[in-house]
């Protein structure tokens, strides 16, 4: 069967249409008036959603429910590889692509401002999109969260213009030119697809190198400099040897005020209403991408402030006195660093509980000694069993690897089933009731189910 062009299909059938990027991709054909359906492997709120706004999805891997007149079936590599319906697609001559290639095809012709980086891509890209948005300038932005202002992961502009996450996993990012590439963070991860740090880094580096012809690179200081362009901002939380960094900042109400210096602006008294000094750094990268688009500075200061932050993303599920519950994505030891950071920044006094929920047996066996480190630096760790995902047990690799190796802690190791009973008995009756105490729900997984039947056993035993 020969593949339509991009212009002229009537139907897209998506395999895995739950997964964050993928109901992104089948929001906007949807917007477009094609018809989309899809297939996942369990109902979530997402696939709920997208059953709301008219997609139908079903949760049987069954040929016989799959479209037989798609013009387009897109894919994650999630799938399993004996998948049915796949299967049949593939062999019955269908064009069968990965996200990453629909991307491409989206995006040829229109400006592209891509966000990469090992971690704070989602919050930027975010950001960046809410930005153009709230400032009338106008964007189609394809997210890997849930936005908190518009409770949705894409929307669509009539300005030819895209802020797309750019997934260094698979390669997925080098589909992509962009125009403008914002890069966050290259600390080694997704080492089951590229073998090595010095891989990661070429990766990043092949990256940059697809900008197209005069576009700009906004980097992080001191990270990457194998990364080059004709034109390249750096910017910083606050060194001011980078074009681009935030200065005077205070903390204000769980969130902060600051100024950002652009190479040609001053821009001053900006408000953050979200916590973690790693979500200035990351405004300070869209205000770059602000600034560089020529967007009035008050309207930026405006957007700054109207911002809601991202679903998973440092995001307050209680915030009272003496209880304050933060539920964030962090599965990477980088991100669960700057997570611990922020909260012992924002809430000094407070004692601090993280639960944690390891993600890939493969990330867990190659970083266990930095997630030991880290989270020995809390006074108590819950750990919850491994979420494999798209993977196999590796033998020997279990949470408990980590447990193992944090000396001088006395992490507790329990099932999801088992953690809520935890925190309705042992945690709300035993914590610290003079200067209060912060619990976090941290992970990549399925640990999110658990945030609401958490956030009601806390607030029942207060």
């Amino acid at each position: 069967m020969q593949e339509k062009k991009i212009e002229t299909i009537k139907r897209v059938y998506f395999i895995g249409i739950g997964g964050i990027g993928m109901s992104a991709l089948a929001r906007y054909f949807h917007s477009k008036g094609i018809a989309v359906s899809g297939y996942d492997k369990t109902e979530t709120a997402l696939t709920k959603a997208l059953v709301n706004e008219g997609i139908p999805v079903h949760y049987e891997d069954n040929p016989e429910r799959a479209p037989r007149d798609a013009d387009w079936i897109v894919f994650t590599p999630a799938i399993p590889a004996d998948h049915q319906e796949l299967n049949n697609y593939k062999t019955g001559g269908y064009p069968v692509m990965k996200r990453s290639e629909v991307l491409q095809k989206i995006t040829e012709s229109s400006f592209n401002i891509c966000v990469a980086g090992t971690h704070g891509k989602t919050t930027t890209t975010t950001m960046i999109a809410h930005l153009l948005r709230d400032s009338g300038y106008g964007c189609n932005a394809f997210l890997g969260g849930i936005s908190a202002n518009y409770d949705t992961n894409f929307w669509s502009s009539e300005k030819d213009v895209c802020v797309i996450e750019a997934d260094e996993y698979d390669r997925s990012f080098l589909k992509l030119s962009p125009d403008i590439a914002v890069v966050t963070a290259i600390d080694p991860d997704h080492l089951d697809i590229y073998g090595s740090a010095e891989q990661v880094r070429q990766a990043f580096a092949d990256f940059a190198q697809r900008l197209k012809r005069g576009g700009l690179l906004i980097r992080k200081l001191g990270i990457g400099r194998e990364l080059k362009a004709e034109r390249m901002w750096q910017y910083s939380l606050q060194n001011d040897s980078a074009n681009i960094y935030a200065a005077n900042i205070k903390i204000q109400d769980g969130g902060y005020v600051f100024d950002v210096v652009l190479p040609a602006q001053l821009i001053e008294g900006l408000q953050l209403n979200m916590g973690g000094m790693h979500n200035i750094e990351n405004m300070v990268a869209a205000i770059a991408v602000a600034g560089s688009l020529n967007i009035d500075p008050e309207k930026i200061r405006t957007a700054v402030a109207s911002f809601k932050g991202v679903k998973r993303r440092f995001e307050y599920i209680i915030k009272e006195k003496n209880l304050v519950f933060i539920d964030d994505y962090a599965h990477h030891p980088e991100e669960l660093k700057a997570l611990i950071n922020s909260v012992k920044t924002l809430f000094p006094q407070k004692k601090c509980t993280l639960i944690f929920q390891p993600h890939l047996y493969s990330r867990t066996k190659d970083f266990a000694q930095d997630f030991a480190a880290v989270l020995s630096t809390v006074n108590r760790t819950v750990l919850l069993p491994v979420y494999p995902a798209r993977e196999q047990p590796i033998p020997g690799v279990e949470s408990n690897t980590i447990a193992e190796l944090m000396e001088g802690a006395d992490p507790v190791l329990m099932t999801k089933e088992a953690l809520l009973k935890w925190v309705e008995d042992d945690f709300s009756k035993n914590r610290e009731q003079e200067f209060g105490e912060v619990i976090i729900t941290a992970g990549a997984g399925d640990i999110d189910k658990m945030v609401a039947p958490v956030k009601d056993r806390l607030l029942n035993r207060k």
